[in-house]
């Protein structure tokens, strides 16, 4: 959140890239820790793991994520959480293993993955946890473009500058006004 933060406070033209490093965008939630260390603190890091998907769904620019490698579970969830997707055409995976990690998705992260793709492609890769690539991704409507790696960053960066200059606060009214349901659902996850 403190990136975010500061990202908001720009004044001016602004959109926000994520990308990951190596050959993952992101994994998602490290289970391990979750499952160990961490349970004591489930039902907190599920909240903020919900506002975080929140904010980046509302997010007062517009937001593109730079799919460099493989994209995972609750890091699938974050990446379709933003307006738009660039994802690297020669290499990486997007999936959501959560039928086979045996992690149900919330009513709230369930609402950001049915607002990005289409009905058969959600019945598909959330009931088996197939892996696609970016063609296929691009195909089902969940990525935008597919581009090869060195091309990814500049890409997104391309996609974020052609749509910096929009407003910020008309941005959120129209964002909340095409999802309230997802919103809603987010937001009470979030408390």
């Amino acid at each position: 959140h403190a990136a975010l933060d500061e990202v908001e406070k720009s004044e001016g033209p602004g959109a926000l890239v994520t990308t990951g490093e190596g050959k993952f965008y992101t994994n998602g939630i490290d289970l391990t820790w979750m499952m160990g260390e961490g349970a004591s603190h489930q039902q907190e890091f599920s909240r903020e793991a919900h506002r975080f998907f929140l904010r980046l769904l509302t997010f007062p620019m517009v937001t593109v994520a730079a799919v460099n490698g493989h994209v995972f579970a609750a890091g699938a969830v974050a990446a379709m959480a933003q307006d738009f997707r660039v994802m690297r055409s020669d290499r990486g995976f997007f999936c959501l293993p959560e039928v086979d990690l045996k992690v149900p998705f919330s009513l709230g992260v369930m609402r950001i993955v049915k607002e990005r793709m289409e009905s058969q492609a959600l019945h598909d890769l959330v009931l088996t946890g197939r892996r696609i690539a970016g063609e296929e991704a691009v195909a089902l409507r969940i990525a935008d473009v597919t581009v090869p790696e060195a091309e990814v960053l500049p890409k997104a960066l391309e996609m974020a500058r052609a749509l910096c200059d929009k407003d910020r606060a008309t941005l959120v009214a129209l964002k909340r006004a095409m999802y309230p349901d997802l919103i809603a659902a987010l937001e009470a996850a979030a408390r």
